[in-house]
């Protein structure tokens, strides 16, 4: 079965960085677009950062993480990055990874969207 593993969340200062990683596992073919979204308590889900299997990256429409959210991907290594500077306490949340991967069951393929556990990410003031 596919799998999405998380980590690099954690307890930082605000203004501190951290560096989310997401590694992907199992019989998988291709993994297509990758994401990352998060969850603050009592609201809902939100994006954060897509990024294409070529590199095209996209991040949510809001000026909360431009410029200090970056996305990146390592295909050799299956594995997407969110590297997060300057932290605010609003960016508290845990936040998850999302792709859409090709994989195999059996002889055949399919596509299917996945998500990781959640990892969480907590910014002191």
């Amino acid at each position: 079965q596919v799998q999405l593993v998380e980590s690099g969340g954690g307890l930082v200062q605000a203004g501190g960085s951290l560096r989310l990683s997401c590694v992907t596992s199992g019989r998988i073919f291709r993994t297509n677009a990758m994401g990352w979204y998060r969850q603050a308590p009592g609201m809902q889900r939100e994006l954060v950062a897509t990024i294409t299997s070529g590199g095209s990256t996209n991040y949510a429409d809001s000026d909360s993480v431009k410029g200090r959210f970056t996305i990146s991907r390592d295909n050799a290594v299956n594995t997407v990055y969110l590297q997060m500077n300057s932290l605010k306490p609003e960016d508290t949340a845990v936040y998850y990874c999302n792709a859409d991967i090709t994989y195999y069951r059996g002889y055949s393929r399919y596509t299917g969207n996945f998500w990781g556990q959640g990892t969480q990410v907590t910014v002191s003031s």
